[in-house]
Parts: C-alpha cells; sequence; structure tokens
C-alpha cells in the first residue's frame, strides 16, 4: 500500500497542471486560482495539524519562519509557475520545473553542504541538455519564450526556497500548513492592494479549483506522508518522479498537447538526471544494513528535495537536521528522510 500511496501523491501533483489549465478555461485569473489554491489548502491543513496536535508547543520563531516561507518563498514560485501555464503548455512546464532537483544538488555542492562527485556532475550535465532539448520548441510557432522564462525561474525560486528550508526545524505537516497560510496571506493581500480579486467566474472553475487545493494539494501532500511512512524515505522519493510523467500524459489526453520527439528526448534526459541524484548510493545501503535507525534519518540534499515537495518544500525534515548537518557534507546522496 506504501507504494501505491506514493505513487497516488505523484500522480495528484502531477495533475496540478492540468486542474490549472482547466480552471483557465472556465475564466479563472491566475490571481483567482493562486488565492483560493492557498486559503483552501491553508483551511484543511490547517484542520489537520490542529487535530494531529502538530502546531501545538511551536516557538514563534518557527511559526514566523514558516509563514515567511510562504508569504515570500513559495507564493513567488507558485506565482511564475501559474503564470508560466497560462502561457505556455502544461507538459512544458512540468518538464521545465522539474530540473529542481539537480538545481538543488548543484547549490547544495555551492554551498559546501554537499561534495561534488562525478555521479553530480554526469547528473547536472544530463539535466542541463534535457533542458536545452525541451526548450528547443523555440523553432516551432508554438513557443512563448516569457513562458518558459517563467517556468525556468519557479524551478529557480523552487530551488533556493529548498536550500533556505534547511534551517527551519519544524514538523512537515506544520510546516506545510503554514507556508500555505503564508502563501494566502500573501495573494490575499495583493490583491486588496489591486482592487480585489474576481471571484465571478464559471462554476466549472469553483470545481477545478477545489480539485486543485484539495486533490494536488491537500491529499497529495497526505499521500505522500502516508505512502513514506510504509516504504521509506528513498522508495518514496524515488517513485515521486513519477510526477511530470502523469502531467505530460494528462496534458496530452485533455488538451491534446503533443511534445516533439526532441523535446521528449529532453524530458527523458531530465528525469534520468533527477533519478541519478536520488537514487541511494551503494555507500547509503551499507549505512542503513549498519543501522536502520541512523539510516532514517540521514538524508542527501537532493534526495531530499522530493520529499521536500510534498512537505511545502523544505530541504531538511526536523527529525533529521542534527544527524544531516554533520553528516550531509561528506557524503553521497542517502535515503531521503523528510
Amino acid at each position: 500500500m506504501g507504494a501505491l500511496f506514493c505513487l497516488l501523491s505523484a500522480a495528484g501533483f502531477g495533475a496540478m497542471a492540468v486542474f490549472g489549465k482547466l480552471s483557465y478555461d472556465a475564466g479563472v485569473s491566475v490571481d483567482a486560482l493562486l488565492l483560493v489554491r492557498f486559503g483552501l489548502a491553508g483551511v484543511v491543513l490547517l484542520a489537520i495539524a490542529l487535530a494531529r496536535g502538530a502546531l501545538r508547543n511551536l516557538p514563534r520563531r518557527a511559526v514566523l519562519a514558516g509563514l515567511g516561507m510562504g508569504v515570500f518563498g513559495y507564493a513567488a514560485q507558485a506565482g511564475l509557475y501559474f503564470s508560466a501555464l497560462a502561457r505556455i503548455d502544461a507538459s512544458l512546464v512540468a518538464l521545465i520545473l522539474y530540473v529542481y532537483p539537480v538545481l538543488v544538488m548543484a547549490g547544495a555542492v555551492v554551498l559546501r553542504r554537499e561534495r561534488a562527485s562525478r555521479r553530480r556532475v554526469w547528473a547536472l550535465g544530463l539535466a542541463l541538455a534535457g533542458i536545452g532539448l525541451v526548450l528547443s520548441g523555440a523553432a516551432t510557432g508554438r513557443f512563448d519564450m516569457v513562458g518558459a522564462l517563467l517556468a525556468l525561474g519557479a524551478a529557480i525560486v523552487y530551488t533556493g526556497y529548498i536550500l533556505v528550508g534547511d534551517r527551519v526545524d519544524i514538523s512537515p505537516l506544520a510546516l506545510a500548513a503554514l507556508v500555505c497560510t503564508g502563501a494566502f496571506g500573501t495573494f490575499l493581500l495583493t490583491g486588496l492592494v489591486r482592487g480585489g480579486t474576481d471571484l465571478g467566474f464559471a462554476s466549472a472553475g469553483w470545481l477545478w479549483l477545489g480539485a486543485l487545493a484539495l486533490v494536488s494539494t491537500v491529499a497529495a501532500i497526505l499521500l505522500f506522508f502516508a505512502g513514506m511512512a510504509r516504504v521509506g524515505p528513498s522508495v518514496a522519493s524515488i517513485l515521486s518522479i513519477l510526477e511530470p510523467v502523469v502531467t505530460v500524459i494528462a496534458a496530452a489526453v485533455v488538451f491534446g498537447e503533443v511534445l516533439t520527439p526532441i523535446q521528449w528526448l529532453g524530458g527523458a534526459l531530465v528525469l534520468s538526471a533527477v533519478l541519478i541524484v536520488q537514487w541511494p548510493s551503494r555507500s547509503s545501503a551499507q549505512a542503513g544494513r549498519r543501522s536502520s535507525a541512523q539510516a532514517g534519518r540521514q538524508t542527501g540534499a537532493v534526495a531530499r528535495s522530493a520529499l521536500a515537495r510534498v512537505a511545502a518544500l523544505r530541504f531538511f525534515g526536523a527529525e533529521d537536521q542534527a544527524e544531516t548537518h554533520s553528516a550531509c557534507a561528506c557524503s553521497e546522496p542517502k535515503s531521503p528522510a523528510a
């Protein structure tokens, strides 16, 4: 059941771009989509976090940090992502965005949280080559350079957000709730400054927004948590690679989007690079045999990024920070635990 939960989570996240496109078709604006998505998701996640005691006795600093990550980092990333989605195909947005795990790896090396290795250099090269091939769609009349740059900007902001999340010591569920609440606050204030957000769209728009918030945000997060608890963080992280595949297939079925053969090859290279950096190394397996408890806490920077996506995109889990700060600077990626 654990693997099934992880796959369902990836499918939920993968459907997000399609739900977004369907919302636009129903007359929903980007501003309205962001406001309603984070409003609904924030309320539900806060209720669940409160019911499970995840918000109990949180230090004020941790609460402010979580809200701040939503107000600034996640709001910016989501704004760029859904703005790109309004201009270019969902499949292209998904493939461009999914270069972020490799960017996290590169950032971790630059910040000396991880060591450079042949494996990581190969992954970075594959990812860059893959993105170059995906963007080769510029040769067709359907390509929008601004949309592509917005999607790439979302991946870059996403990367910085994950790396900053390294310093936030808070449970994933609590952080997810606070981040969504903070992002909602940003879009609520933005709408007020602009004179209000237009919510007078067709009823179908509310249906797709509800699916976006409840299926592709709340359910996807909780399913990932449930799946990871059963199969372990390493397997859960690898299974999450299904996400952009679901987006591409769903976009083809629903909207008739078609990638060129070159872009398919580019997408395959990007996903291969992500798989390379997230696959546990031999040393990780040996460490797991020596101490299963320790292996459950120790995490490589890049492998954690997939789990960070569903835990409000944080870089380290609260339960593994003490271990990884002392261990990740000198090892290959280990099985993710946050």
